[in-house]
């Protein structure tokens, strides 16, 4: 690492070859990079660019226009007239360039640096190994910066040759303009282009200590659009001005700087993966499968409530247009609302029926409406959330639980026709709903209604789901369930803590916790991140702070400098752990909402309950935009003890001397 929002990969013998992937997002670009060196040093790469906004047919949940481009469909590149990969010519040795990698870094770029080594001198065939240079020299250093345009549909492969030799050496780049046509017949809006082309193209000779910039853009066109003029350094300024103002951000300061940056580099995930629709922005997950479309769990539960903290106007946009998306399917009988709407809000998708997406949409919308802090903003989404509170009211069957088709899952595992999370969501969104209702002046009545669900709901899952599973006094997922599942985390996140302690020790028992965290079930190698977010924020919510951090820094230093880096991934095998953008946001909240403990319980009010474990001497939240306020929360260990100080504009808004596991009410 240098620096908590940049990882670098420094090549040696002992780490090569490797390969890894990395997905980058724009407005009008998602772009799923493929890098890798070889035995020998030498770099390789595969680039897959998805398009949202231009859709194909069929146009479903994956018909965004997609295409890729290998390394040998870029133009070719000369140094002194010889191209850069020969190593013979005409039956010659030429001076052999041999180009090695020396670094590979991720900071919201893809940056790679190579040196260009020449280790002989022009020699015949038949000469003698003997006769060749022993001591190689790096000629020249090649760079090469990768990214996605902030706000078009551009991709950019940019170079920089720096000349490191005390002699004059000629580079040349080839030109190249080659445009791919689709037709009406597989475009929904086309026809469409895939234009690439370069920049720079040309011969320049450079001098000692000079550099010369080339590049090859890739860009995506509707029908009647004209080609653009490229400007590589704006698109490189735009895209780094994007990353710093998430940077700036909802700064995250504690004494590990592996969870200081991987909380960095999950706010860029998070955050990065919103793109221009015929809806509006929205957010959407990626790994080359889905774009442009919103889901209940993904959107609605995971994303969307992270976003109210990130001071991210765009972010809080999206936040919005898919809870309106979602609304536009309320409706007077109480049918199911879809699972995901896709292809740019057009359509929808409900393949497996009722996953407990309503109480997935309460729940979210609920806490990103708190935490927002706009009454406006809330008004608008109030309709909804009730309509989704009635629904799953009138979905509790006669055991007090929440029927529903599914899980998140949607089948890949059994979930009877009943399950911990959706019940446990539901019984989130209504305490969030009679906070609601007492922020916006409604009735006491009905505010006094949905607390007494909650109360309901609450005995009803210890009597139903509480059982004991392998030895553990914890929760069988559904009726019938008999081994351990990774979703018995959910409770402890939203604030049951009945059976915490054997809950705990389940999850990090050999049966469930595995090098890449939770697996999905006992006995099983599947996992998906996202439960092994949802139970990290839980442990530390219930108070069992040290044991929590052990298995956070487990997890993100795999996550973070691992073999696949460096944001939490989706699952495996399926997948091939797809870097999809909400885990990341389910990361960040493993610290909001976690180890700061913030609970919304108002436009302007939240509790803190903050975690701090006992080897830190303080930590900080900074810069947390929500509740329409720009704010920081301090914690510091105090002789035994905690000082919280929350500061908004140069003031103290609150500072008080607590017990571990206190929980302050907070007014901004």
């Amino acid at each position: 690492m240098s620096g908590n929002s940049e990882i670098t990969w420094t090549i040696n013998k002992g780490n090569i070859p490797h390969t890894d992937h990395v997905e980058m997002s724009g407005r009008g670009i998602s772009a799923w990079v493929q890098y890798g060196v070889n035995a020998k040093g030498k770099p390789h790469l595969s680039r897959t660019l998805v398009f949202p906004a231009f859709r194909t047919i069929p146009n479903n949940t994956h018909g965004s226009l997609m295409y890729t481009f290998a390394d040998s469909d870029l133009p070719r590149f000369f140094i002194n007239q010889v191209p850069l990969k020969a190593t013979i010519y005409n039956g010659r040795f030429l001076d052999d360039q041999a180009e090695q990698v020396s670094n590979i870094k991720l900071n919201g770029f893809l940056k790679i640096e190579s040196g260009l080594i020449y280790k002989r001198k022009s020699k015949s065939l038949n000469d003698k190994p003997s006769d060749f240079e022993e001591n190689p020299t790096r000629q020249l250093i090649i760079k090469r910066i990768i990214f996605p345009s902030a706000d078009k549909p551009l991709f950019v492969d940019k170079y920089v040759f720096l000349n490191t030799s005390d002699k004059p050496v000629l580079v040349t780049m080839e030109g190249l303009h080659r445009e791919i046509k689709l037709d009406t017949a597989i475009t929904v809006n086309g026809p469409l282009r895939i234009i690439t082309s370069t920049v720079n193209d040309g011969t320049v000779n450079l001098n000692p200590k000079d550099s010369a910039v080339f590049a090859v853009v890739y860009y995506a066109l509707h029908a009647g659009q004209n080609i653009p003029d490229i400007d590589i350094y704006a698109a490189e300024n735009s895209r780094r001005k994007k990353i710093t103002g998430i940077l700036s951000q909802l700064q995250l300061n504690t004494p590990d700087t592996i969870l200081n940056t991987a909380f960095n580099f999950a706010k860029i995930r998070a955050i990065e993966s919103i793109f221009d629709t015929k809806a509006g922005v929205l957010h959407s997950p990626g790994g080359l499968a889905y774009y442009a479309a919103i889901w209940a769990n993904d959107q609605a539960e995971y994303a969307n409530p992270f976003f109210a903290f990130t001071g991210d106007e765009v972010a809080v946009k999206s936040a919005m247009n898919s809870y309106r998306l979602f609304a536009r399917y309320i409706n007077p009988d109480y049918k199911p609302i879809p699972s995901s709407i896709v292809a740019e809000g057009t359509g929808f998708w409900n393949g497996a029926g009722d996953r407990g997406d309503q109480a997935m949409i309460a729940y979210g919308a609920s806490r990103f409406a708190l935490a927002n802090g706009n009454i406006d903003s809330a008004k608008v989404l109030w309709p909804l959330i009730e309509w989704c509170l009635e629904y799953l009211k009138r979905k509790v069957n006669d055991d007090g639980v929440v029927w529903s088709n599914s899980d998140e899952l949607e089948g890949r595992f059994p979930a009877g026709d009943a399950n911990l999370c959706t019940s446990s969501l539901y019984y989130d969104a209504l305490i969030s709903a009679s906070m609601r209702c007492k922020a916006l002046g409604l009735p006491k009545t009905q505010t006094g209604t949905y607390l007494d669900e909650a109360k309901r709901l609450h005995t009803a899952i210890e009597k139903y789901f509480g059982s004991n599973v392998e030895g553990f006094d914890t929760y069988r997922y559904y009726k019938g369930n008999t081994v351990l599942r990774s979703w018995i985390c959910v409770p402890l996140t939203v604030g049951i803590f009945d059976r915490k302690e054997a809950t705990i020790n389940a999850l990090f028992s050999p049966r469930l916790w595995t090098a890449d965290g939770l697996a999905t079930q006992s006995g099983d190698k599947t996992f998906w991140d996202r439960s092994t977010l949802y139970a990290l924020r839980g442990v530390f919510a219930a108070g069992e702070t040290d044991r929590a951090l052990k298995y956070l820094k487990s997890y993100s230093s795999r996550r973070l400098l691992g073999e696949h880096v460096p944001y939490p991934v989706e699952a495996y095998p399926e997948g091939n752990q797809r870097q999809l953008s909400a885990e990341s946001a389910l990361y960040c909240r493993i610290y909001t909402e976690g180890l700061f403990g913030i609970r919304p319980t108002g436009f302007r009010t939240f509790n803190c309950t903050p975690r701090l474990p006992q080897a830190w001497p303080k930590m900080e939240l900074k810069h947390i935009n929500a509740f329409q306020s720009d704010f920081d929360i301090s914690v510091e260990r105090i002789k035994g003890k905690l000082k919280v100080t929350i500061t908004s504009n140069d003031k103290i808004v609150k500072e008080k001397i607590v017990n571990d596991g206190e929980t302050l009410s907070v007014q901004l």
